[in-house]
């Protein structure tokens, strides 16, 4: 909602609002915040709230160190967790340096810097997300346990799956904040859940998924729970993956979607290293479902892009390989350059691999390029990348790749 600032102030004094939570991510998309009184939300929406940058990944250090947060109202969420009397809100912010140059390497900058570009071209992008994440249980002082919450199976009902009520409780937190899920249900992996998003808008979309993730940590704990979005938490079993489903419109739009994913095929290369940033993530890839090789296809989930059934507004691609520790603005950065990159090129798609790979042989899949087998091939491969040094700021790319 396009909330003014003056509407803001004048809502948290009618809605008994006590503290206001100032988001942002680190470089990493981990969410930070700042609480605030609502004494302060007219200086936060006027000038801006310091905080201390030097400890906060990709921020950089001690020295020049101050930064200022500045609430953006269109995110205003109240935190459905908090007590109805003395409610607390939460609004991302972007932010600043304190001269008001905005700071190189807020998430939420760059990627409204890539949505203006593709809007200069004609193009809108859309993105929705599907997530996975695991529940297990924890002990008798709240710490993570190995043991999974339940011993369930893809699609499984309660009372095998014991996710299900924790699911509900999370997609009805989440209703209450404003974004609606999809579907969700149990996974294949014991304890595995996943919860899909309709599409949206690219900064909404990365803002939601951010949230996503605060509202499982959270509503999973009140549960005596504990939620790993890890991309390989159990050995043998599937990992947890952060399938992002892509559109474009504007200008041909029947011929743009393949340019779009030919554009992904040719820069999915160098841009593994966000998508798939820990070393954990490489124990995923290429086992369970989790792609392997730079290929496409349709309706076939052993590909990195599959194009789902579906016509018209339905219609879209999926990319299989990132995984829940992308930050997705970065993310959805990095695909909306690569989508133009596509479209602006006229590239065509490669022949589809309408086959297995997981079950094919070795000569068949000597013929395709594979993803990187490894963060360091990743982060060289980015380092080095043209493409990816016209799309993020180099504070970025040097702590990705440093």
């Amino acid at each position: 909602m396009n909330y003014s600032s003056s509407e803001i102030i004048q809502y948290i004094k009618e809605e008994d609002v006590k503290f206001i939570r100032l988001a942002f991510c680190d470089v990493y998309g981990k969410q930070k915040n700042i609480s605030i009184m609502p004494s302060e939300l007219e200086r936060a929406f006027s000038y801006g709230i310091t905080i201390d940058s030097s400890a906060i990944a990709g921020f950089g250090g001690e020295v020049h160190s101050d930064l200022l947060l500045h609430p953006d109202p269109s995110t205003i969420a109240v935190l459905p967790w908090r007590p109805e009397h003395g409610r607390v809100i939460r609004m991302f912010c972007d932010i600043t340096h304190p001269d008001g140059k905005p700071f190189e390497a807020d998430n939420r900058r760059i990627l409204r810097e890539a949505v203006a570009k593709a809007k200069e071209k004609g193009y809108t992008f859309a993105f929705g997300a599907e997530m996975e994440f695991y529940l297990f249980k924890t002990d008798e002082e709240g710490m993570p346990t190995d043991i999974p919450y339940d011993r369930a199976g893809y699609m499984d009902i309660a009372p095998d799956d014991k996710g299900e009520n924790v699911r509900r409780e999370i997609c009805l937190t989440l209703e209450r904040m404003g974004i609606i899920p999809e579907s969700s249900h149990h996974e294949e992996g014991p304890g595995q859940n996943e919860i899909d998003f309709r599409y949206s808008a690219p900064l909404n979309a990365a803002d939601n998924a951010t949230t996503f993730r605060s509202v499982i940590n959270t509503i999973a704990a009140r549960n005596g729970l504990y939620a790993d979005f890890s991309p390989k938490p159990v050995a043998e079993m599937p990992g947890n993956g952060f399938h992002i489903n892509f559109s474009v419109k504007g200008g041909d739009e029947q011929k743009n979607l393949p340019c779009m994913i030919a554009g992904i095929l040719d820069k999915i290369y160098d841009m593994t290293a966000f998508l798939n940033p820990t070393r954990n993530s490489y124990e995923r890839l290429g086992k369970l479902k989790a792609p392997k090789y730079i290929t496409w296809s349709s309706q076939n989930r052993s590909q990195l892009i599959r194009i789902p059934a579906g016509e018209g507004a339905y219609r879209r691609a999926e990319l299989r390989s990132p995984d829940p520790m992308a930050n997705p603005y970065l993310a959805y950065t990095l695909l909306i350059y690569a989508g133009l990159y596509g479209i602006e090129n006229q590239l065509e798609l490669p022949r589809p691999a309408d086959i297995n790979l997981y079950l094919a042989d070795k000569k068949l899949t000597s013929e395709y390029k594979k993803l990187p087998e490894n963060l360091d091939e990743a982060a060289r491969a980015a380092a080095k990348s043209k493409f990816i040094a016209g799309c993020l700021p180099k504070t970025v790319i040097e702590t990705y790749c440093g």
